[in-house]
């Protein structure tokens, strides 16, 4: 948050924790980090003390916040319950029946739902529990989960109704010094019972953390009302902020991957050195591109659960706003690259920009442990959770003592919106008759064919170059172990990978995509702006905001039809005789 005092046009003063007011300000500009603006204005005469009191009032509150000091939201009472008798709008899959109950959801058979993180003893940045192959045992996933990084060992993200299987896994450890059985056990792991694995690099062509947090500053920047761009060079500095690219490079690689995962029976791994950032991005946008249900507000919400809260994305590190070197709104571009998907396929999707702008908003909201923890570990200890448990101790861990309510979650939405806003989470163009359950049977389809015997690959630069191996502790180096200049780069081809998989018709035919695949373009025009959400500071702006989906088109539809109610009883009886109709209505009230 940044705070300006203002009075007059040329007096404007930067207010900082610690600052003195040089004025008595006319008003009081309040930049959110949510890029919405707040004005509070002081009317001359007789306020000049209150302007300066709540001026130092912000500035005072500013000093004293932090991350680790939360201030009182919503109440249990609030929700008309008792913690013991509500029950989440979604699973929050914090118990072993909610993963099973998901996994018979995916009808993933061949998968199980193991306890050996339960104490956490394995990774405190993992969920309780979570889906491995039904022949691990949990001895041998505790051994191989050790040789990689922060012990995030393969697990499976989404099986596929056509049979492939979506993995996501951190970078291998290579100072470990596995033995054969460990080594059999985490290719094991990997291949999910397929004879066909790829392993794709997720960080590859994709921005670094340093990258995405240094675009998103520029896009704030150019975006709040003060803005010092010139209105013809503005389109040229909203490219240099790079964020459009960063978006187009994640749904790019987002459409390669679901091509792989739709494309042939295989096992997909998607490997990442810490698997907490762009493995749950990549994974959640391969599910929405590639799984229907996942586009219902309920499926979407969910999703979000399972990949972002669940998996242990840093959202307190990356979302606290202290300026940090780990600070990267990663999950906040994932919500633009979902925007981008509404635009492009609006019939697709059952939840609306609104529902979109309301989850991004609530990242910073302090009434929930959803997006101010980092881990599951966090959350489950600061609610309770398993105090019987003995845990483990991480350094640095935010105590119990603030007012968050830990047996509510970010998706309690009715506690926060009324009704009528809730209704407007829903899409009205969404077309029904796209039923999740209904656009692929659960066997293997005809059209997704086995890989070769016993074949690995790597999926890198838009290509895939078959691998000798899996691991790097045999012969050879590994994906994402060694630096990149040790891996074999082919030439980028210029066909798409749907080309490469499907452009032979001996096992396509003549149907171009798969049901349900939604493919995006991601040509320079066709990735946009959200301007709803980041040009709100400027209601210049967004009172001339055309509507470019149909949920906008029906919010501009209800703005026409109330400014008839409201004008209808004042036209008189000669002005009905000159049948005025609701263009003249309308040009006058303006």
């Amino acid at each position: 948050m940044a705070a300006e005092s203002v009075h007059g046009p040329s007096r404007v003063q930067l207010l900082r924790p610690g600052s003195l007011l040089k004025f008595i300000p006319e008003e009081i500009l309040i930049h959110g980090q949510d890029f919405r603006l707040l004005r509070v204005g002081f009317e001359a005469g007789g306020l000049e003390p209150q302007a300066f009191q709540v001026t130092m009032a912000i500035v005072q509150a500013r000093a004293q916040n932090s991350p680790a000091q939360q201030y009182a939201g919503i109440t249990l009472s609030q929700a008309g319950q008792s913690s013991d008798s509500r029950k989440p709008p979604i699973p929050l899959l914090e118990t072993i029946e909610d993963w099973e109950t998901e996994r018979k959801k995916q009808a993933a058979r061949g998968w199980r739902v193991s306890t050996v993180n339960e104490r956490f003893d394995v990774a405190t940045s993992l969920p309780r529990y979570f889906w491995v192959p039904n022949r691990t045992l949990d001895s041998e996933i505790r051994r191989a989960f050790g040789h990689f990084h922060q012990g995030r060992g393969p697990r499976l993200s989404w099986h596929h109704p056509g049979g492939s299987d979506l993995l996501r896994c951190g970078g291998f450890y290579t100072a470990s010094d596995p033995n054969k059985e460990d080594i059999r056990a985490v290719e094991s792991m990997l291949q999910a019972g397929h004879s066909d694995v790829v392993l794709v690099d997720t960080m590859d062509e994709l921005p670094s953390l340093a990258d995405v947090q240094l675009a998103h500053l520029r896009l704030r920047a150019l975006c709040l009302p003060d803005s010092s761009v010139a209105e013809d060079k503005w389109f040229s500095a909203l490219e240099g902020t790079r964020w459009l690219d960063y978006t187009r490079s994640c749904l790019r690689k987002a459409s390669d991957i679901s091509v792989l995962v739709t494309s042939r029976v295989r096992s997909v791994v998607l490997q990442e050195r810490g698997d907490r950032d762009f493995n749950g991005l990549l994974s959640s946008l391969v599910q929405l591109l590639s799984a229907p249900e996942a586009r219902t507000l309920l499926g979407f919400q969910s999703l979000v659960q399972r990949e972002w809260v669940a998996a242990g994305h840093p959202f307190l590190t990356r979302l606290r706003g202290s300026g940090a070197s780990e600070e990267a709104p990663v999950f906040l571009l994932f919500l633009d690259c979902v925007w981008q998907l509404l635009q492009q396929f609006p019939a697709e999707f059952e939840f609306s920009e609104f529902f979109l702008l309301a989850l991004h908003d609530s990242v910073r909201v302090p009434d929930t442990l959803t997006f101010l923890r980092d881990t599951p570990w966090e959350r489950g200890k600061q609610s309770g959770q398993f105090n019987n448990y003995t845990q483990v101790y991480t350094p640095g861990f935010p105590g119990a003592g603030n007012s968050i309510n830990p047996q509510l979650s970010v998706w309690d939405w009715n506690l926060r919106y009324s009704n009528k806003q809730i209704l407007q989470f829903r899409n009205p163009g969404y077309d029904p008759e796209h039923c999740p359950d209904s656009w692929l049977p659960r066997q293997q389809p005809s059209f997704m064919v086995p890989g070769p015997p016993s074949s690995v690959w790597l999926f890198s630069r838009g290509s895939l170059t078959p691998l000798n191996q899996l691991c790097p502790w045999r012969d050879s180096p590994s994906l994402l172990a060694v630096s990149s200049r040790w891996l074999p780069r082919p030439a980028i081809s210029s066909e798409s990978l749907a080309d490469q998989e499907w452009g032979l018709p001996s096992h396509w035919g003549a149907c171009p995509l798969p049901p349900g695949l939604l493919l995006p373009g991601c040509l320079g025009p066709q990735i946009r702006l959200w301007t709803r959400c980041y040009l709100r500071g400027r209601p210049e702006v967004q009172m001339g905001l055309s509507a470019p989906t149909i949920s906008g088109l029906q919010e501009e539809l209800s703005h026409l039809q109330e400014l008839l109610r409201k004008w209808t009883p004042r036209i008189s009886p000669e002005d009905h005789s000159k049948k005025r109709n609701s263009n003249t209505i309308l040009s006058q009230s303006r």
